[in-house]
């Protein structure tokens, strides 16, 4: 190799055979590194050297002179010579194989340069397709002319995309800073979209391997000989997905391979990204308004029982956008302006949330109708008292549905907005504030149901507080008062049930908060009816009876199906009712002797309250000098409270069938008996 002859194929440019020479060479050489010591062998290693630092300037300067970099002369065509003197540019130095890499691709891509220019009109982003067109053309140029003149495993053919998209990203950048004003939202996603799908051709064409720390690694498969981008280039826009309320349940897919090529040239359009999020906030604040006028506009929802009410259309409309902006802009960044974009979204739910929602709840009124005591008497008057129409109640249900499926789509939302952030910025998304503020409009819209059917109840309720009890003759039928608080819940339950049959779980709260509501207001009405006589504490035992019955049917009355309460709701109803009941068979008991009758309250009420003691007295229209000795004898017989009273209480209470009711009186006037 270091001989004459083999210096005279250097000069001949006989590269071919100089490669397989070195090579050999160079691989006798690695045998010899441990014995460098020895100076003949150390003499030929650095002869070894200098022939090839003087190959490789020789190999430099032939592809200066077929590929200049300066001048007008025309670049030469592919040559044996050339793409002999690359397979001893493998052999040579690694930097040597670089430089020829460099200059090439410089030489290539200086044409570009000049066609791009900052002054020229192409150069901006409404052209910003001919860049790739560009380029495009001069993969295909490349491959017929220079395909075959370098080693595969160089991927010159990536390496040009690659250098090329640096340049891109560098010369959009410098231009979008110097004309940032003239950069509008559509300009700027079309840009992106058709850089984006560039960056996506060329994810289809080469695997990146020219990407990492600049190695070369050769493909596992062969690259196609034909040329990618001659396909035609289709748009990879986004379509619109609309969100049903399981579409984000649905079990996650494998995530898919990154594109190793996203952002290569896309990255420079990140710090005009504010663009984009300054026009969803401006969009969403049209489509907010937008709302509010179509609402007033068309007005509520219709009643639609059958279908177990309806989720206002614009929370769909609402979310499908959001669902739109976050692929959207997660296809831009996923860094800083997903955080951009989020705090937008939190703002437009607090809107939707208030302005929507909340703002739409029917108002209440201080007014309780006018009726009298006398047409509150009346069977079926009372039904007039409602407050809210059918039409505003099933908008309460309506609204309470829309904010369920917020709470639940918002939480979905802060689930994916989370996937599609950077790692490092996923404990910046949190959603928490506005699922509470869902979870403030549906507590606000149940507790306008309760109290819509629980005003309904307070004239009959104050109806029988005003009865004269002490004038009662006979045991009859339920009191007028009973048959008007039924009525009402008759008229109010059945349309909320219907309205709430999508999510059961608020109906059932309806019930719980009507129950704690009415039942405690019930008992204080109980209290005001006084003087009562034995007669009339009769009738209120029956008519307590009645309630009790209808209100552990209250979740199934009027339905063809009938369900079994929640034992949670039962529990309520039993416990208040009951204690209503007792209330009354104290009332009725004898007073005489003393001690029996304040044993006989501590044990049935397990009340320890000197003014629910003096209330009992007050009910049974015992003299002043009589209630005083009796509280003064209550508080002597008061004891410590024993754990488990309200228990036994409570087993002595135990609902009795309709059979059992009509004799309760004489069973506790035989109880007594016995005691005393």
């Amino acid at each position: 190799f270091l001989s004459g002859d083999k210096w005279a194929m250097t000069r001949r440019r006989q590269y071919g055979e100089v490669a397989n020479l070195l090579q050999g060479v160079v691989n006798v050489l690695e045998h010899f590194n441990k014995y460098m010591g020895i100076p003949q062998i150390r003499q030929l290693s650095e002869r070894v050297k200098a022939a090839q630092n003087e190959l490789g300037q020789q190999i430099l300067a032939d592809f200066e002179e077929a590929f200049p970099s300066q001048g007008t002369k025309r670049p030469g065509g592919p040559s044996n010579v050339l793409r002999d003197a690359c397979l001893v540019a493998n052999v040579l130095d690694p930097r040597i194989k670089q430089e020829i890499i460099k200059k090439f691709i410089k030489q290539h891509l200086s044409e570009y340069l000049v066609l791009f220019q900052e002054n020229q009109d192409v150069a901006w982003l409404d052209k910003i397709d001919r860049r790739y067109a560009w380029i495009k053309r001069q993969l295909v140029d490349y491959e017929e002319k220079y395909g075959r003149m370098f080693p595969p495993e160089w991927c010159m053919t990536e390496r040009i995309a690659v250098e090329f998209c640096h340049v891109t990203r560098a010369e959009l950048a410098k231009i979008m800073r110097t004309r940032a004003k003239e950069i509008e939202v559509k300009l700027l996603l079309f840009a992106i979209q058709r850089t984006t799908n560039f960056e996506g051709l060329l994810a289809k064409r080469f695997s990146g391997c020219t990407l990492a720390d600049g190695t070369v690694k050769k493909p596992e498969v062969p690259p196609p000989s034909t040329n990618p981008f001659l396909e035609d280039e289709t748009g990879t826009e986004t379509d619109e997905i609309v969100i049903e309320k399981s579409d984000m349940d649905k079990p996650k897919k494998p995530k898919v391979p990154d594109n190793p090529f996203h952002g290569i040239v896309s990255k420079c359009f990140e710090p005009h990204l504010y663009v984009y999020i300054e026009s969803q906030d401006k969009n969403l604040g049209e489509l907010i308004d937008r709302f509010v006028a179509d609402f007033k506009a068309q007005g509520p929802p219709k009643p639609n029982v059958d279908e177990g009410g309806a989720v206002l259309p614009s929370c769909a409309d609402l979310f499908v956008y959001y669902k739109k902006c976050m692929v959207q802009c997660s296809q831009l960044s996923t860094g800083e302006p997903m955080i951009a974009l989020t705090t937008i979204f939190q703002k437009y739910l607090r809107e939707y949330a208030w302005k929507i929602l909340s703002g739409n709840l029917p108002k209440t009124t201080s007014s309780s109708g006018g009726l009298t005591i006398t047409s509150l008497l009346k069977e079926k008057e009372g039904s007039e008292v409602a407050k809210f129409t059918l039409e505003e109640l099933c908008l309460i249900c309506s609204i309470l549905s829309t904010a369920e499926y917020c709470l639940a789509t918002t939480q979905q939302l802060e689930e994916k907005l989370k996937e599609k952030v950077d790692a490092s910025l996923v404990e910046r998304i949190n959603l928490t504030g506005e699922m509470d503020t869902f979870s403030i409009v549906i507590s606000n819209s149940i507790q306008l149901l309760v109290q819509d059917l629980d005003a309904a109840c307070d004239p009959a309720l104050t109806a029988m507080s005003k009865m004269q009890w002490q004038n009662v003759e006979h045991v009859g039928d339920q009191s007028p008062y009973v048959t008007s608080v039924i009525l009402h819940i008759k008229q109010n339950v059945p349309i909320i049930r219907d309205n709430l049959a999508s999510t059961r779980k608020y109906f059932t709260q309806f019930c719980i908060k009507f129950a704690n509501s009415f039942i405690p207001k019930f008992i204080n009405h109980l209290f005001k009816c006084k003087p009562i006589s034995m007669v009339g504490a009769e009738q209120l035992l029956l008519d307590t009876h009645s309630l009790k019955m209808v209100l552990l049917d209250l979740p199934s009355i009027g339905s063809q199906v009938v369900r079994k309460a929640p034992a949670s709701y039962t529990k309520i109803v039993v416990k208040g009712m009951t204690r209503a009941e007792m209330i009354l068979k104290v009332v009725m008991a004898p007073h005489e002797p003393p001690v029996v009758f304040v044993d006989n309250y501590i044990k049935l009420l397990a009340d320890c309250s000197n003014d629910t003691f003096q209330k009992i007295l007050d009910m049974k229209g015992l003299k002043r000098s009589e209630q005083s000795s009796m509280l003064d004898l209550f508080r002597q017989r008061l004891p410590a409270p024993p754990s488990g009273v309200e228990n036994t209480g409570s087993l002595s209470l135990s609902a009795p069938t309709p059979e059992q009711e009509s004799s309760r009186i004489r069973k506790l006037e035989k109880l007594i008996k016995k005691r005393l």
